[in-house]
């Protein structure tokens, strides 16, 4: 998260603003706008899957990230469709460099699902060869994404476990990323959405470093969190500064830090029984 002024308590997301609502109405990301490159087919990729096993981030550097790049490099701006709900599924992808917004529409209105960064697989119906796309992936920033043919998909985890492996636990990490959105939406106050969500964040950034401390700290835009909680980004931007202000959380380094994690799980515990009490009025 990028450092914020003591006023807004979550710095302005520029990314974020560069693709509202209307940007799903831009032409789709178009093959042609990949760099000149002989086209991917199943058996010419039968040599990539240790390449691209061999990173659970990211494609790193050097002569392995430039094959990979001319043979399944797609380029993309700020603003691109990189593809459309309804859509058949055709590729999925590995995103190299960049970020990108998936959003789906609910009755008419957009709604953003999650944001995606290097080292995330999405579009993953392709998995299911020609399933329609769930959702429209927007890129928010310039980047590069690995497109990869369903043949060429099912190759690689066929052909490598650890593949399928790293594709399995993706989609088993959104799967939990959205019942705890489920969690979140069920609940009324505002304060309590952003404060539910920070907790789960903090626990799931806990586990990963090991640590048995009470505290985290953990990186997290402003519409990364708007979209985990289902709130716009100003209110979500008001509700953390409230939580500055009651010191249960800092901004440093680009970085939320949250010092005391049982403060933070008590002050939830409040905030649920005075929705409790303003329901029973």
């Amino acid at each position: 998260m990028t450092s914020s002024s003591e006023g807004d308590g979550v710095a302005p997301d520029a990314e974020g603003e560069a693709s509202g609502p209307g940007d799903a109405e831009r032409a789709p990301l178009p093959a042609a706008a990949a760099p000149a490159r002989p086209r991917s087919s199943p058996s010419a990729a039968l040599d990539a899957p240790d390449e691209l096993a061999a990173h659970g981030e990211p494609v790193g550097s050097g002569p392995d990230l430039e094959r990979l790049r001319a043979r399944f490099g797609r380029p993309f701006e700020a603003g691109d469709v990189i593809f459309r709900e309804g859509e058949p599924g055709t590729e999925a992808y590995l995103l190299e460099e960049g970020r990108i917004r998936l959003i789906k529409k609910v009755r008419g209105a957009e709604r953003s699902l999650m944001v995606l960064k290097p080292g995330d697989l999405f579009g993953e119906s392709a998995l299911l060869g020609g399933a329609a796309r769930w959702s429209t992936a927007i890129a928010l920033s310039r980047g590069v994404a690995l497109a990869l043919d369903h043949g060429t998909l099912q190759n690689l985890v066929e052909r490598n476990p650890a593949v399928a492996l790293r594709i399995i636990k993706q989609l088993v990490g959104r799967l939990r990323d959205a019942e705890d959105q489920i969690e979140i939406m069920m609940l009324n106050d505002t304060q309590s959405k952003v404060v539910n969500a920070l907790l789960k964040l903090a626990q799931q950034s806990r586990a990963a470093s090991g640590t048995s401390s009470n505290g985290a700290s953990f990186a997290i835009s402003p519409m990364e969190l708007s979209t985990r909680v289902g709130l716009d980004v100003d209110t979500v931007k008001r509700a953390v500064q409230q939580l500055r202000e009651g010191q249960y959380l800092r901004v440093a380094d680009e970085r939320l830090e949250i010092p005391d994690i049982d403060a933070l799980r008590r002050l939830f515990s409040l905030l649920g029984v005075k929705d409790e009490i303003r329901g029973e009025q």
